[in-house]
Order: C-alpha cells, then structure tokens, then sequence
C-alpha cells in the first residue's frame, strides 16, 4: 500500500502544474432540501449561461438519482468505473454540460469495500484538465466521502432550508468539517425561502453560530425561492432553468453561477489539484 500511495502522489505532484479546475462540493446536513436540483441547475447555468466547461460528479455512491433529475440512463455509472471501465466510458453529454451518474442500490453487503479508489482518482484526474468546474453532488449527511471530497475541494456550497432540522443538521455538517480538518470555505444557498428577507435571517441564525462557537463567518451566495413549476421540471426530467427560464429559482440561479465565475450575464445563451488531497484522505492511515 505504502508504494501505491507514493505513486499516486507523485502523479499528482506533476500534473500538479496543469490548469486545475474549480472544484465545488455541494451538500446538506439532510435529504429533501433540493440539493441536487439545486446542483443540475448551477451546472446547466455555469455551461449555458457563462460558456463554462463542466463537468457534474454524482459522488451519492449506491443511491445517486442525477441521473432521475436530467432524465439520463443508468446505464452508465461510477460501479463501473471501480470495476475498471475507463471514465471517459461512462461520461454522458446532457444540456451542455458533462455527467458521470453515481449507481442505485447494491446488490450485496461487500459490495462498496470492492470500490478501488486508486483506481478511481487516477482517472478522474486524467480527465480534470479538461473542465473549468467539477460539481460534485455528495450524499446528504454525514460520511468518509463527503467529508473527503468537501475537505479537497475550491468550496463548499452547503444548501439548507428554512426548517429547524436543516438548519441545525447544516451547523453540524460545517462544525464536523472545520474540527477534523479546518475547513473553511464555505458557501450557503437558503432554498425554498419564502422571501428574500427570510432567506438572510435563515442565513444570520446559522451565520451567528458558527462565528460564535467556531470563530470563523460563512458566505451566503444564494436565497432560492420556492417554486410550484419544481415539480413540473422533476417530473419531465428537465433542469428547471432549461423548462422556465424567468422564473424566479432560475433566475437566482443565475445570480449564484455570477458569483461563482466573477462574471455579468450578458443575456446571450452560450453552448458550448484536488486529487493529492483525496489521495490523502482515502488512504491515510491504511
């Protein structure tokens, strides 16, 4: 093991000086809070909108369900990769953007310690060089790989709602992070808010905790309302800014992807290293 660690940071150390892309990991302390419709519609923005090239990581390893939101085949999926197929394989091209679809359920107890994660980061690097954002759509909770991939990533947006148990599964999400390994960079989205104004006070109550129990101040990026045409967009399987591009959702969304790239929307539609951090986090202490 000691020689297959060294050799996979020594693929990283020279690759190192290649153009790395922005990685963003966006979680939730909880199911049910939007995040991956929040997720497919950043990467459809940053792709239409601001003409980046990106690439959408479904990372909910056993029960992914990108490919239920943009309306793709299973067919092609990370269980493949760890049985050795190569990534460009199964990478799937949808509204723009590129996808690598996670898998549902599995079919025995032993079937997840079968995963190679060696294996896995020498792909994915090989193919990083190609994109300027990496979105990952990471299980909700807490767990090894959300963590690790939070921990290696540019940021790390964090989706909560207005509800209590979101809001204090969320401070728990960012304390875990920040204690085990200092993590500070982080950007809330409030989704489903009511008003914008209920949005910045759901951002001040989380904001409040974390400046004082942990000493540091996050970032808000985003207040998303809600919206009745969701449910329309998730049932014909069409990111909502592709289906209903003014309403308000999309249009916050937009307002996010701005922010993100440092970039102003013009208006016209255009088409168009983290790895030695995993490597560190899938094999320290083995």
């Amino acid at each position: 093991m000691e020689s297959q660690v060294e050799s996979l940071l020594k693929l990283a150390k020279n690759r190192g000086k290649k153009r790395s892309p922005n990685l963003i990991s966006v979680v939730s302390g909880k199911g049910g809070v939007g995040k991956t419709a929040i997720t497919t519609s950043l990467a459809y923005s940053l792709a239409n909108h601001f003409n980046k090239k990106v690439l959408l990581l479904d990372c909910d390893v056993g029960l992914g369900n990108v490919h239920v939101v943009l309306g793709l085949s299973l067919g092609k999926n990370l269980k493949l990769v760890f049985k050795g197929l190569p990534i460009r394989e199964v990478v799937q091209r949808v509204y723009n953007f590129d996808v690598v679809l996670g898998f549902s359920g599995i079919e025995r107890l032993d079937e997840l310690e079968e995963v190679n994660p060696s294996s896995f980061l020498i792909q994915l690097e090989s193919i990083t060089q190609e994109y300027d954002y990496i979105l990952l759509d990471n299980s909700a909770g807490l767990n090894r790989y959300t963590l690790g991939f939070s921990k290696a990533s540019s940021s790390t947006y964090v989706i909560t709602t207005p509800e209590p148990t979101s809001l204090t599964d969320a401070y728990a999400f960012i304390k875990s992070l920040y204690k085990l390994y200092g993590y500070k960079d982080f950007k809330v989205i409030v989704n489903m808010a009511s008003s914008k104004r209920e949005g910045i006070e759901v951002f001040e109550r989380l904001n409040y905790s974390v400046s004082r129990f942990l000493g540091f101040k996050l970032k808000l990026v985003g207040v998303l309302p809600y919206t009745k045409n969701l449910k329309e967009s998730l049932a014909k399987k069409v990111p909502l800014p592709e289906l209903y591009p003014f309403d308000p959702f999309s249009r916050e969304i937009k307002k996010v992807a701005q922010l993100e790239v440092g970039e102003v929307y013009t208006g016209e539609e255009k088409r168009g290293s983290f790895i030695k951090s995993l490597i560190k986090l899938f094999f320290e202490g083995r």
